[in-house]
């Protein structure tokens, strides 16, 4: 049994990082024969492609996969740890679980991701949560197989989470969610320790994966007719800046685009890391989206500070508007965090004007959630949450606006659209984003699924948009 250790998980020793390549034991191969699996991801593209992993790892072992939850053989919870809301909804589905297996005790209960790191969750499942029959964090993905078959072999709860910087594993099995929209991933880890933030402690130490093994990885998909792949990284500007080599997330965006696959993404940026050189590369590359994700967390520069995002709020306001006036369409979205301890009426209303010059396309915000062990949780927070909630309410009614104006300026306009499928309103009529990462419904025939069509805009909602196809 390894249990996870804040202490060490933290640790940064710039220990060198070592590359290893996938394999899969003979033996292994059938012990999922005859039997269903079945995984639940709650977290970010960063979790939804360790699911096409691991996915990918249960097929080669002979598990097919259900859609139905209760009828599978094997259950796992692919966990997130960011915020609080996050770790509520996997711990309630552990207790579903639990009343699940009472009536059939044969079930293989799993845990892993980000959840799976913390000192806290592993004692309350030790104490609270016996019937979960293993569990494994980020850093030994990949051992999977092995960590199942133990568990099989010993009929004992098996908890095997490493608390270290991490290393790379290369060669992973892939059971991609779409046939025309992939993930890749460039970069895992963070060192940037962001006072609120649990994900230096969950995913390591930032470690940038190999140009030649994200070409590689990039071109097949190109060869297999993908029409989109979108970067991932924990702080995914920052590709190359932990390496000796010169070559950073400019010539990685650059090579990407020149593979000529039609659509480039990347996610997650930190503005502390987004240079000129970026923004000249995205600019010049019509394949690289014109859509950013910019998170600014806040726009009061004392509460950065106390953050820890080493910008202040004219430095990211500079930033923005260089993207803005350079990268020509460009849509930004962002990330604000709401009651940050210390935050005053003065501090959320320089958010708001922040919010009012920005006039962002999208904004995902939160009421601060506390994280297990980090520097935030030591702050003093004196504002009750019934202040946080209103702040919470006064900002989403600002940044709906924005996001309503934005869309109602496309009404007429003719834009591309890569068809995802069908959305929930019924069979003919389709869904898909514009190069601004915009959600657009339209009808249109089975067969433009997964290709890039022109779809002029009719009507603007807030959160969508609806237009006709151009034939």
């Amino acid at each position: 049994m390894k249990l996870p250790n804040y202490q060490e998980a933290r640790s940064r020793k710039k220990e060198k990082v070592t590359i290893e390549e996938y394999q899969l034991n003979n033996d292994l191969k059938n012990i999922g024969s005859c039997k269903t699996y079945y995984v639940k991801t709650y977290g970010c593209q960063m979790n939804e492609h360790d699911s096409e992993n691991i996915k990918a790892m249960l097929e080669e072992l002979g598990f097919e996969e259900s859609l139905e939850m209760e009828a599978s053989d094997l259950i796992i919870l692919n966990t997130c740890s960011i915020r609080e809301n996050a770790h509520n909804k996997a711990f309630g589905m552990l207790g579903r679980l639990k009343h699940l297996k009472e009536s059939r005790p044969e079930l293989i209960i799993g845990l892993c991701g980000c959840m799976a790191q913390e000192e806290g969750v592993i004692d309350e499942i030790l104490h609270k949560y016996r019937q979960v029959d293993f569990v494994f964090g980020t850093h030994n993905l990949h051992r999977l197989p092995t960590i199942l078959k133990n568990h099989l072999d010993s009929k004992k709860q098996e908890i095997e989470v490493l608390s270290v910087e991490g290393n790379l594993i290369e060669g992973m099995p892939v059971k991609r969610a779409s046939h025309h929209k992939a993930f890749v991933n460039i970069m895992y880890g963070c060192d940037k320790f962001c006072t609120y933030c649990i994900v230096p402690y969950t995913r390591g130490k930032q470690r940038s994966r190999k140009k030649e093994d994200i070409l590689k990885e990039v071109e097949q998909l190109v060869k297999e007719g993908y029409q989109e792949v979108t970067l991932l990284g924990q702080n995914v500007n920052a590709y190359g800046k932990d390496t000796d080599s010169k070559y950073c997330m400019e010539n990685l965006l650059e090579d990407v685009a020149k593979t000529k696959i039609p659509r480039v993404r990347f996610m997650t940026s930190h503005p502390w890391d987004f240079t000129d050189q970026m923004i000249d590369v995205i600019a010049k590359y019509p394949n690289i989206m014109p859509s950013i994700h910019l998170p600014v967390q806040s726009g009061s520069s004392r509460i950065l500070k106390l953050m820890g995002r080493r910008y202040t709020k004219e430095e990211y306001l500079l930033l923005f508007d260089k993207i803005k006036e350079k990268i020509p369409n460009v849509s930004i979205s962002t990330d604000i965090i709401v009651g940050f301890p210390g935050e005053t009426e003065e501090d959320f209303q320089d958010t708001l004007d922040l919010v009012e010059h920005c006039k962002y396309d999208n904004a995902f915000t939160f009421i601060y959630s506390q994280r297990e062990n980090t520097a935030a949780c030591r702050l003093e927070d004196k504002t009750p949450l019934r202040e946080k909630e209103k702040r919470l309410y006064r900002l989403n009614d600002i940044v709906n606006r924005y996001f309503l104006e934005n869309n109602q300026k496309l009404i007429g306009q003719t834009v591309p659209v890569l068809v995802d499928g069908h959305n929930e309103n019924g069979k003919t009529e389709l869904f898909g984003y514009t190069d601004t990462n915009k959600l657009i419904n339209f009808n249109g025939d089975d067969s433009l699924i997964g290709k890039i069509v022109s779809v002029k805009v009719t009507d603007a909602k807030t959160w969508s948009l609806d237009g006709e196809l151009v034939e």
